[in-house]
């Protein structure tokens, strides 16, 4: 039987890097009100030359070097993103002409913050039916630009970054369950509901968001998706070494840590530096958590996602 083993982690996060203190001095708030609200600190911003397909290309580089493989090698490109650099080609066609991937299928996956998770998931199939043998997958996002930087419910929320994984066919099982999910009925929660005809914005073209419904929404779909996956592998919740949620709100994450009985010693959280990076947010907490070390082999590892769709999700690992 063919499973599918993430082999490589990558991530980049922008130079400029914007502080609580910082917006305090253009919107109404301070550190202490978004600190204690969100677990947020500080997040990275693009600069105004970067795009969704730049960020990707340094997360890729870096993860098909931990890899040991090249572009060439690559079978699929799959780019989760709600920002991408234009409405067509995809950015997965833009990264891999950037990469130098000659002709490995590429196309995007825009399932907002929960699109990781869709995109490993995808990779996985492809895999697993015998379609691909190497797949890169990435996370990437600018969502900053889609801020109403005078609506503090929402700006102090979210960054930019990407994060990267290369997936590989192998004799071991390395994916070992995964589950999707979505519900159009919640569209109207979190949502940027503008849209371009005729050469003109139409609607409203800023990130707007019900912040208390998400927040109850994504506690009990993150528990119950949690509990799916892990009866798929036969495992119980004190089996997950480690726990890498989406990074939207330290509370959030905190409340789906509680419900599986894991301490936060067994979460990785990152959302103090980084913010909300959208489908970016959870490989960059895996590379992160990978390259520090404390992600070993032989370990389980639980990657959760939640977001506008509403969509959510949840894959779990042996490393």
């Amino acid at each position: 039987m063919i499973h599918a083993r993430i082999t490589g982690t990558g991530s980049y996060l922008p130079e400029k890097i914007l502080t609580n203190d910082d917006l305090a001095k253009f919107v109404e708030t301070s550190d202490e009100w978004i600190a204690t609200r969100t677990g947020i600190r500080a997040r990275h911003v693009a600069a105004d030359h970067e795009k969704s397909s730049d960020l990707a290309v340094h997360a890729a580089r870096r993860a098909l070097e931990a890899a040991g493989i090249t572009a060439q090698d690559l079978d699929l490109i799959i780019v989760a993103t709600t920002t991408p650099d234009m409405t067509f080609p995809s950015t997965a066609c833009l990264l891999q002409a950037k990469l130098g991937a000659g002709e490995c299928a590429a196309f995007d996956v825009q399932a907002v913050c929960t699109g990781f998770v869709y995109a490993l998931s995808m990779a996985e199939l492809y895999i697993r039916a015998g379609k691909a043998k190497r797949a890169l997958v990435v996370g990437t996002e600018t969502f900053t630009r889609l801020l109403d930087w005078t609506d503090r419910g929402t700006c102090v929320l979210f960054g930019d970054g990407a994060g990267a994984v290369v997936v590989e066919a192998s004799e071991t099982p390395g994916i070992l369950a995964s589950r999707l999910h979505a519900d159009g009925s919640h569209t109207g929660i979190l949502c940027v509901p503008g849209a371009v005809e005729n050469g003109k914005v139409t609607g409203d073209p800023f990130v707007r968001m019900d912040g208390n419904t998400v927040f109850k929404i994504a506690v009990k779909a993150l528990a119950e998706v949690a509990d799916e996956v892990l009866s798929d592998a036969g495992l119980e919740a004190s089996a997950i070494d480690w726990f890498i949620p989406h990074q939207a709100n330290i509370r959030i994450i905190e409340s789906a840590a509680r419900k599986l009985g894991l301490g936060m010693d067994r979460v990785v959280a990152c959302v103090a530096r980084h913010g909300n990076t959208s489908a970016a947010s959870i490989p960059l907490a895996l590379d992160e958590a990978v390259r520090d070390g404390r992600i070993r082999p032989g370990q389980h590892v639980l990657l959760e996602g939640v977001g506008g769709g509403f969509t959510w999700g949840a894959i779990l690992l042996r490393w």
